[in-house]
């Protein structure tokens, strides 16, 4: 149905660019947006003084630094431009009260809104890992044949999301279950902000739904365990004592070069004071893939120092930390309903179908703008 000029005229004038606008200028206050822009005069006049390369390491940092800063105070000023053009828009479609000029007014708003908020979400992802790649490793828990098939379960649906974000997907490690799906696998996921959004993953994924391994049908409840550590070992500064680690060798499984099944080109590697096992079988040769495993390893220890520091921090404040093994933060409800509920933050859908297919944003999302779960979001099937 088309809209009359008054109505056109009410919509336009329901568009809240004041809204946009103190969104942009929160960020503004954020940064500190003049002081920002003195320090990216001053990093540009050392990169334009002679002798800049004489010292590589330092040079490569101001070059990082320099475009850290450009990254946030670019787009910004792009899109305060184009608020302040949107302006100009409405005016021009409260004269023209038409449907087409309507339409263009309408669209425009709509992706500046989705462009704020994804610039807002770009920049929560700030962590010292958060835009590199990461490692994911899914853990089958106590349930047999039901818990295995859920693991296999998360695994397609994480390379589905994977697929969905152009994200690169390898699988490093993979153990089968007796009878069906995984008992547990490790995922490189190489792609711009891997570990930002994947890290709001890390905790007790369950499935509540009729077990299609019950001839009775009755409903089954499974458990698997999601980990999720950078894959920067360049970046991780952990010192790793020969003596402190037993490696074992071992055929790989499945699918690979010639030489997969033949020869022992798997390794395993415990670090025996933490109890620590990692393992790569995706490369041909076994020192790649002992290289890999380490990678793996000094990411581990890292992420347990840093969720120490964590726990610690969030004592000290009295908050109780929603970080590490045995926090159970998402349910997957197939029956008697269906619904996938995070348990953090209250985000939650009935559509399982896509979330399984991979469409997790939403709940990343969430998690990543520190949302809370209230009262009536605390999980309530048994």
């Amino acid at each position: 149905m088309e809209k009359t000029s008054k109505t056109i005229l009410t919509d336009l004038q329901a568009l809240d660019t004041a809204a946009l606008k103190a969104r942009l200028g929160e960020l503004r206050r954020i940064f500190d947006v003049p002081k920002l822009k003195d320090e990216l005069a001053m990093l540009e006049d050392r990169m334009g003084a002679p002798g800049f390369w004489d010292d590589a390491n330092a040079a490569r940092k101001i070059i990082d630094r320099t475009n850290v800063i450009k990254k946030k105070i670019g787009p910004l000023g792009d899109l305060e431009s184009r608020v302040n053009d949107f302006d100009g828009l409405i005016e021009l479609g409260k004269e023209a009260g038409d449907m087409e000029t309507w339409r263009e007014v309408e669209q425009e708003y709509k992706k500046l809104t989705a462009d704020i908020s994804a610039y807002e979400l770009e920049l929560l992802l700030a962590g010292p890992f958060d835009r590199g790649n990461a490692f994911i490793t899914i853990h089958s828990g106590a349930g047999g044949t039901e818990a295995c098939d859920w693991a296999d379960m998360l695994m397609r649906m994480y390379q589905r999301w994977c697929q969905r974000k152009g994200y690169k997907v390898e699988l490093i490690d993979h153990e089968a279950g007796d009878d069906v799906g995984t008992r547990s696998a490790t995922l490189e996921i190489i792609g711009e902000n891997a570990f930002g959004f994947l890290q709001t993953e890390r905790g007790v994924h369950r499935l509540v739904r009729i077990s299609p391994f019950d001839a009775a049908k009755k409903r089954h409840t499974s458990f698997a365990s999601i980990d999720v550590t950078p894959d920067s070992e360049e970046d991780i500064d952990i010192q790793i004592r020969d003596e402190d680690l037993k490696i074992d060798t071992y055929r790989a499984g499945g699918k690979g070069g010639q030489n997969v099944n033949k020869v022992e080109t798997a390794v395993r590697i415990t670090h025996v004071p933490s109890g620590v096992i990692v393992a790569c079988q995706i490369e041909r040769s076994q020192p790649k893939n002992r290289a890999k495993a380490m990678a793996m390893l000094k990411a581990k220890l890292y992420q347990i120092e840093d969720d120490k520091r964590k726990a610690e921090l969030n004592k000290q404040y009295g908050e109780k930390s929603d970080i590490g093994w045995g926090s159970q933060i998402r349910s997957y409800v197939f029956q008697p309903y269906q619904m996938v509920k995070d348990l953090r933050t209250g985000e939650k859908t009935s559509n399982i179908s896509d979330v399984m297919d991979g469409d997790l944003d939403a709940f990343m999302e969430a998690m990543l703008r520190g949302k809370k779960a209230g009262e009536s979001d605390k999980d309530d099937v048994d």
